[in-house]
């Protein structure tokens, strides 16, 4: 019988002494101590380097190794807590068609181009990252330009959103789709005026890329991960995991989790090769099989743990399939979807509810909102519970009302400020000035509301400075300020939101988020101090060092 590589016990190490130019613990105090010292995978003291001897020497017969990090920052390992890992993994592979890459249609075709000169024939062509409202022709590009990169295979170009995007002619003759073929439910074909397909699709019309394992409304939601061999799949996860270390990423809270996800960590984990700490929340349609298997709340160890459900309640903000029942002003003939019935929905969160399990719903609009803010209140009418802690992904325009009534039923928001730094003007755009308001976290602030930021990768990189700047100024990748100062949020507060706040939302504040006594020895070196960077230079503060339980696992 195989044994698991992280059941294994760590190989015990000689006690470190760690002290850096400023260390920022963001613990409640607020302290910023000299040194901290790390025995085994736990931090044991904080304090002075002469403390932190004197500490060791209490409980351990080996000398302490003093880590003097230099005129660097500490600060505890940053916390993704919504975020797709295998997903980045995969895109990692694809051709990168974002902003810094391409700023018009042309471009992108050529990207695509180039690319496909070095793939085998026959292998589908896939780039991803664009957004068309950052485009200079302000729109999504067309299957007929697509079929300038090849007709005689696959071309997919994925939204930044990450829910749709626009295939050649070639793709739509592979899986039968014509003028003629019903948009699927929860999902649309684009068409022009004349009734042509324009090559654009969205939710779950993206079922002709991914198969069977795709989006359902079944499944309650999207899973867009394309299939690929196990051993890709494990390969793409493991570059994924190097790329949230080069950020300062620790722990990972992954928001889609199916069968698919959860071998792939499996296998990581039997080579020894997961460093990160993942929190797994399973797609909502596994709800019946977690309950009848007993994951009547969190289970697993310090690198893998079973966390909660993952729900959908709509669609997108970025790629217009977030519900407004009247329709979007840039375009009066979307609206978007739902994918449940409010009644659905509702008994779905309190079956999870009922037995303690915490719930995560992507939601956006404010009729979607409403029907989850509705739903987790009748649960806890149902059965009360001050500290259910049940999360809202995204949460992007909800009123201020709603807000009120998330902090009395404890919700916590789970907010991207990069999506509002990558195309904040383009929701300004789908509805009206409300998009302004776009991941208010100044307002949840002010209401009790925790803030918790996370990036959403392979939706934004995950960079949490670049994240941090987005919610301290506000200001947009064309440098405009979207809404008023009041929407933002001071950096002490960014930075917890992506450290000890995101462990709350794990319920993992316990052993992670801030540099304390008892907790695990994970964190950051930062080449400068965040406090004494301008606000507009925060997203440029580089990662030197991550650290996760107390083993350098990173460097630049």
């Amino acid at each position: 019988m195989r044994k698991l590589a992280f059941t294994q016990a760590p190989t015990l190490s000689a006690p470190k002494i760690i002290t850096a130019a400023r260390i920022h613990a963001l613990d409640d105090g607020g302290t910023t101590p000299e040194a901290f010292l790390v025995i085994d995978d736990r931090i044991r003291h904080v304090g002075s380097v002469d403390a932190c001897r004197a500490a060791a020497a209490e409980v351990s017969a080996l000398a302490p190794e003093l880590v003097d990090l230099g005129d660097a920052t500490v600060v505890p390992g940053f916390i993704d807590a919504h975020a797709h890992p295998l997903m980045l993994g995969q895109m990692m592979s694809w051709v990168d068609c974002g902003p810094e890459k391409a700023g018009s249609i042309p471009e992108i075709v050529a990207l695509l181009q180039e690319a496909a000169k070095t793939l085998p024939a026959g292998r589908p062509i896939r780039g991803y990252g664009y957004e068309q409202r950052n485009l200079a022709e302000r729109r999504h590009p067309t299957r007929f330009e697509l079929d300038q990169v090849a007709t005689d295979r696959e071309v997919y170009l994925m939204n930044a959103s990450g829910h749709g995007g626009v295939v050649n002619s070639y793709t739509f003759e592979l899986h039968g789709v014509t003028r003629d073929t019903p948009n699927p439910q929860g999902g649309e074909f684009f068409r022009d005026a004349d009734g042509e397909l324009t090559g654009e699709l969205s939710d779950a019309a993206c079922n002709v890329l991914t198969g069977l394992e795709g989006v359902k409304i079944g499944h309650h939601g999207p899973n867009f991960h394309l299939a690929d061999e196990p051993e890709e799949h494990k390969r793409q996860l493991a570059a994924a995991q190097e790329n949230f270390l080069a950020g300062g990423v620790t722990a990972i809270g992954d928001a889609q989790v199916s069968r698919r996800e959860f071998d792939m960590y499996l296998r990581l984990a039997e080579s020894g090769d997961l460093k990160v700490r993942v929190s797994m929340y399973l797609l909502s349609h596994l709800l019946d099989e977690a309950i009848e298997m007993g994951l009547h709340g969190q289970f697993g160890n310090e690198h893998l743990s079973f966390a909660g459900i993952k729900f959908y309640s709509d669609g997108t903000l970025g790629g217009w399939t977030a519900y407004f029942p009247d329709g979007y002003v840039g375009d009066p003939c979307r609206t978007g979807q739902l994918y449940h019935e409010p009644g659905d929905y509702a008994e779905l969160i309190r079956k999870a509810h009922r037995v303690g399990l915490q719930t995560a719903t992507h939601s956006q609009s404010p009729t979607a909102l409403e029907m989850v803010i509705g739903a987790i209140e009748a649960a806890l009418a149902d059965r009360p519970d001050a500290d259910a802690r049940h999360r809202i992904e995204h949460c992007g325009l909800p009123t201020p009302e709603q807000i009120e009534r998330m902090a009395q039923a404890g919700i916590y928001p789970v907010n991207q400020p990069q999506h509002h730094y990558n195309w904040g003007e383009g929701v300004e755009q789908a509805i009206g000035t409300p998009g302004e308001r776009f991941n208010p976290l100044g307002e949840f602030e002010r209401a009790g509301v925790p803030v918790t930021i996370s990036s959403d990768a392979p939706v934004a990189d995950p960079r949490p400075m670049e994240a941090v700047q987005a919610a301290v100024s506000r200001i947009t990748r064309r440098g405009t300020q979207l809404g008023s100062d009041d929407l933002a949020v001071s950096l002490d507060t960014a930075l917890r939101a992506h450290t000890i706040s995101a462990a709350r939302a794990l319920g993992r504040e316990d052993e992670l988020g801030s540099i304390e006594a008892g907790k695990r020895a994970d964190f950051a070196v930062l080449d400068r101090d965040p406090h004494a960077t301008p606000t507009a230079e925060l997203a440029q503060v580089s990662v030197a060092e991550t650290w996760v339980g107390g083993e350098r696992v990173f460097a630049r």
